[in-house]
């Protein structure tokens, strides 16, 4: 299946890791039409082809407009973290004023998705460190328009390369001190820490006097990259470079992305694995036993959580002690809104106490086509593994719609699109 590999012997920033999807091929103007949908006024992105020690690549940057003088944005690259109020060109945002810039654009539901969750995971590190709620949490670095560019515009570019598995080598980080809004403090970021640390990531420091690994670049690896290593069994097709601005002393500022296939490596037990082109995430599963709760409250609970974005809620009944029936509450979740959902049960339910795993997920890749039935268009749902459909669904909303519409029955219109479907 397709992969992309990230070198990160040099660290990764956002502007970078955007450069070198773009040295790989992401069309620029197309990238900036679709940015556009965010309706974030002020800024457009400048692309630019410069050598750094030798090596040809793209040098990625946002302009932003103030007054009538545009300003280049390189705090990445400057490895500085300012605060908001020392930056009046900066768009003083909080994490929740991010979410729904995003929620409320016309991207596509995946760019959103993955964007939200790399704001997200920044969000909880940062109200961490300063004792805050991640709705609450006010960025330093990342509120500014250039970072929100970064992030999304980065979900933009996967996707426009066909959303290839991500892995990465060992993360590298450099020494030194940085300049936060609190005062000064050792590389590693202590976000960059808190996010890295949260997945699970490791970190290695080298003799590189700066700052290597920003908290953007952090959060994109945290969430889009599988795992992390030396290279195994990729033929590279095509290798893009993102330059960064700075001259280091040991290593050139620069991050490799390298565009290719995984071949079949030895063994069954490989080439099996080789062989699946599922996504893979990971999620949060909270769960409780309750025995002395109201079913309308549960009902409710449940109707609440699916509306603030649980991916499932359910129960079932369960014999608990003294042979006493209960329910064991369940709800999926997205692993950086644990914290969340877990107080919301605590809240509205009875439970004085949750259990909480992670569980990684394989899921066919989705696409959306439609299909023509004697009562309209009806949205099909695609399962694809391995390039081939081995699901198909009918959405049911569309259905609905048109049963309601044909005042006929929902049962004939699923059976209509069905029936489509096998034809197709």
């Amino acid at each position: 299946m397709k992969t992309l590999y990230l070198d990160l012997f040099s660290g990764i920033s956002g502007d970078m890791f955007l450069g070198a999807l773009i040295d790989l091929g992401v069309d620029a103007r197309k990238l900036e039409s679709e940015l556009k949908k965010l309706k974030l006024p002020g800024w457009h992105i400048h692309i630019a082809r410069k050598q750094k020690s030798g090596i040809e690549g793209t040098k990625f940057d946002v302009h932003v407009d103030e007054g009538r003088t545009t300003k280049v944005h390189r705090r990445h690259q400057e490895h500085t973290h300012h605060s908001l109020h020392e930056h009046p060109h900066d768009d003083s945002r909080n994490f929740a004023e991010i979410k729904h810039l995003i929620s409320r654009s016309r991207l596509s539901s995946r760019v959103k998705k993955k964007s939200v969750a790399v704001f997200q995971r920044i969000a909880e590190a940062e109200g961490k460190i300063h004792g805050l709620p991640p709705a609450r949490v006010h960025f330093h670095e990342v509120g500014a328009v250039d970072s929100i560019v970064d992030i999304v515009g980065t979900c933009l570019a996967l996707e426009m390369l066909g959303q290839p598995r991500v892995l990465a080598s060992p993360v590298v980080e450099g020494t030194g001190w940085i300049n936060c809004a609190h005062g000064r403090f050792p590389v590693p970021a202590p976000a960059t820490l808190a996010i890295l640390g949260t997945r699970g990531i490791g970190v290695t420091q080298c003799d590189e006097p700066h700052e290597l690994v920003t908290p953007t670049g952090a959060a994109l690896l945290a969430e889009f990259a599988e795992s992390f290593g030396p290279m195994q069994n990729l033929v590279a097709q095509k290798t893009g470079f993102g330059l960064g601005e700075r001259e280091n002393k040991t290593r050139p500022n620069i991050l490799r992305a390298v565009l290719g296939k995984a071949t079949k490596a030895h063994g069954l037990e490989s080439k099996v694995a080789q062989a699946r082109d599922w996504e893979t995430d990971r999620i949060a599963v909270l769960e409780t036993n309750l025995d002395d709760i109201n079913s309308e409250i549960l009902g409710h609970f449940v109707e609440t959580a699916l509306a603030a974005g649980a991916l499932d809620v359910f129960y079932q009944p369960i014999q608990m002690k003294k042979s006493r029936p209960g329910v064991l509450l369940t709800v999926l979740c997205a692993e950086p809104e644990a914290d969340n959902f877990s107080e919301m049960i605590l809240r509205e339910t009875s439970a004085f106490g949750v259990r909480r795993t992670l569980a990684e997920r394989r899921k066919l890749r989705r696409e959306f086509t439609e299909v023509q039935t004697p009562f309209g268009t009806i949205t099909v749902k695609l399962g694809k593994f391995n390039e081939k459909v081995v699901q198909a669904a009918p959405e049911f909303e569309s259905c609905q719609k048109l049963a309601v519409r044909a005042k006929v029955t929902l049962k004939r219109v699923y059976e209509a699109a069905n029936r489509a479907i096998l034809a197709k």
